[in-house]
């Protein structure tokens, strides 16, 4: 069948490549933000500081595109998610986005006084830039595997019936210490990497130490969770997966359990929480065993593989509501039109190749170890 008007596989297609842009974001900027979150634990002095501020300086701008490729994406895609998350989640995605305007300020200001007191107070807003965002995007996910308290009236308006801390509940904030745990571990595998041995390396490998068996101890407990702590939700009526955008027209039920039940009936999607557990044990190795491209690689394929968890685990819901589980947006029932699917589909194909082309291109130009040495000799360092 054309491409062009199989309005299931465009469906498909746009879910996938939303999975493709979060997992983007996680293994780019993603060790941005876990750099940051360590920067005033692993540099104890302004040298140390600057090589690891340094180690990810270049590059960090053009990591957080996948952020808002992100946002833009779910706003012409799904309209009808971008509505209520963005509506729901207000005031927490004011959070994110003041923590992560500390960045560009802390990059940019923090070299312009040498007075250590100024300097210092500016590694602590980089840290906020690194650890608020991780812990509130790992909060969300929690909610969202949780349902989000929503509803939709005849009309199609969405009503939000919750609160800024009602978010907070005792699993997503184990879903919260799991993204910090998992941008952590990036970063610290990133660092090895990136910067010369010595004792900020040295330090770096304790925090990924400690990270990758948080990891695997929270990845565990959030599963175990999910699969017996009564969250879920499933389909009971028909689906129509070339039907018109109108999420009125699913039934759904919350059913404990539920979120496991396509690992049953698909058991090859095992990969992606065998990847979680297995990457971060690689990574946990190579930290220990100081091998550090492995390291990398094993941090990697956990953050893959945490990020799929989620989404194959509810597929093909993208928002659950825990108020009323027949307004649920799911794959099928709150996409944009066909048209705009096909349009941003021709856009993605034309335009995503060249995006890693380039990105790619940086980061062979700009690869290599920081040193103190280079620290105090380039004019051009933060």
């Amino acid at each position: 069948m054309d491409l062009a008007y199989d309005y299931a596989t465009l469906r498909l297609i746009w879910w996938g490549l939303m999975g493709v842009l979060l997992i983007g974001f996680a293994l780019t900027d993603g060790w941005d933000l876990g750099v940051a979150a360590m920067l005033p634990f692993v540099g104890k002095t302004d040298v140390e500081r600057r090589m690891v501020i340094n180690a990810i300086g270049p590059t960090w701008e053009g990591n957080q595109v996948w952020f808002i490729l992100g946002g833009g994406a779910i706003f012409a895609a799904w309209p009808f998610v971008y509505a209520v998350s963005f509506s729901g989640f207000y005031l927490a995605m004011f959070v994110v986005l003041a923590s992560l305007i500390l960045r560009p300020v802390g990059f940019k200001y923090r070299s312009k006084k040498p007075d250590p007191a100024w300097r210092t107070r500016w590694d602590w807003a980089l840290f906020i830039g690194g650890f608020v965002p991780s812990l509130v995007f790992g909060v969300a996910v929690g909610n969202v595997l949780q349902g989000v308290p929503f509803r939709l009236d005849g009309n199609l308006r969405a009503f939000y019936e919750g609160s800024f801390f009602g978010l907070f509940t005792p699993f997503s904030l184990l879903c919260g210490l799991l993204s910090v745990a998992m941008v952590v571990l990036h970063g610290a595998a990133f660092l090895s990497v990136r910067i010369e041995r010595g004792p900020v390396h040295d330090r770096a490998r304790r925090f990924g130490t400690w990270a990758a068996l948080a990891s695997l101890v929270l990845f565990a407990l959030g599963w175990a969770y999910v699969a017996w702590g009564g969250i879920g939700f499933r389909i009971t009526g028909a689906i129509d997966p070339v039907g018109a955008s109108n999420p009125l027209r699913t039934t759904s039920v919350r059913e404990a359990g539920a979120w496991l039940a396509n690992y049953r009936a698909y058991p090859w999607m095992m990969i992606a929480p065998a990847l979680g557990f297995l990457g971060a044990a690689l990574a946990l190795l190579g930290i220990r065993a100081k091998w550090e491209v492995p390291a990398f690689a094993g941090s990697a394929l956990s953050a893959f593989g945490i990020i799929a968890t989620v989404g194959l685990s509810m597929f093909p819901y993208i928002l659950p509501s825990s108020v009323d589980a027949n307004s649920s947006l799911t794959v099928w029932n709150a996409s944009s039109s066909q048209r705009t699917l096909f349009i941003m589909v021709v856009v993605t194909v034309i335009f995503l190749p060249l995006v890693l082309a380039y990105t790619a291109w940086v980061y062979k130009v700009l690869w290599g170890r920081v040193t103190t040495e280079d620290v105090g000799r380039n004019p051009h360092f933060y």
